[in-house]
């Protein structure tokens, strides 16, 4: 019997790359409405929750901007290895950031053990079918011209898959729910700037490493604007963003009832602060 090692799983995300682009939103100026309205429901859901946390960790790619959620945060970027103690807090919120990790219940199984009993653990994430029509329009394009397709947009996971990683990562009284937003943008194109501003390109390890052909991308946006119009302002598109809340309790005797579900007060055009569309 062979004593080698195993392999290491294959990486999905570059973190390379992930870290560059973060770094180019940041120089640019990031576009942050997901994080205002996913930041939004996550006061809320502190807000039904009658405890004052007094240690309490904020795990993100995005600092700046999460660092004043609490006064008291630690705030960790989203490693693979979470610098954290057993049981040493009482409140972990994973930000915007889950679902770029290769192993995502990894990170709840690090955060639950860094949890004091009856300890909250918060996470806010895109998912479900964020993003889904211009995955298949990518894919549809590249097919169509160059005779195969190659990963172009993160897989996004789906509420009921989120929510099973809760229990998976030692929690009790999971709970997973999901607000959906619609953004308009002229066309793919615009979308696509878009993403690069939040720091949400492509950053997967089995892209392509040249760039895409003018053909493709042209061919994808024409895909798109025929299958997502915007009703209510001819010529654009709407893209989709669902954003996905986990909830979680570190394990105690007198347990906690989990938290009522967001009820999503806060619009999208109140998170964008009335941003004009270019």
């Amino acid at each position: 019997m062979s004593n080698a090692p195993s392999p290491s799983p294959r990486r999905l995300t570059d973190r390379v790359a992930l870290d560059r682009q973060r770094a180019r939103a940041r120089r640019r100026g990031p576009v942050d409405f997901l994080h205002r309205i996913a930041r939004h429901e996550i006061e809320d859901r502190l807000a039904e929750v009658n405890r004052t946390f007094t240690n309490p960790v904020i795990i993100t790619g995005w600092p700046e901007f999460w660092a004043g959620l609490h006064p008291d945060a630690r705030i960790l970027p989203d490693t693979d290895t979470l610098p954290l103690d057993p049981r040493a807090h009482d409140l972990i919120i994973h930000a915007m950031s889950l679902h770029w990790a290769d192993d995502p219940v990894g990170q709840i199984v690090q955060s639950a053990r860094a949890l004091r009993p009856d300890g909250l653990f918060l996470a806010a994430l895109p998912g479900g079918e964020t993003l889904a029509p211009l995955r298949a329009a990518l894919m549809q394009a590249e097919a169509e011209i160059s005779g195969g397709a190659s990963p172009r947009v993160l897989p996004m996971a789906e509420i009921r898959d989120l929510g099973g990683l809760l229990s998976r990562g030692g929690l009790a009284l999971p709970v997973a729910d999901l607000l959906s937003q619609r953004a308009s943008y002229r066309d793919a194109f615009h979308l696509m700037h878009e993403l690069r501003n939040m720091g949400e390109n492509n950053a997967l390890t089995d892209r392509l490493r040249h760039p895409t052909r003018r053909a493709v991308l042209a061919r994808a946006a024409e895909i798109h604007a025929a299958q997502n119009p915007d009703p209510d302002h001819p010529g654009r598109v709407l893209a989709r963003f669902d954003l996905i809340f986990l909830t979680g309790w570190a394990p105690a005797e007198n347990q906690q009832k989990p938290l009522r579900p967001g009820s999503a007060r806060m619009s999208l055009a109140a998170a964008l602060n009335a941003r004009s569309t270019p």
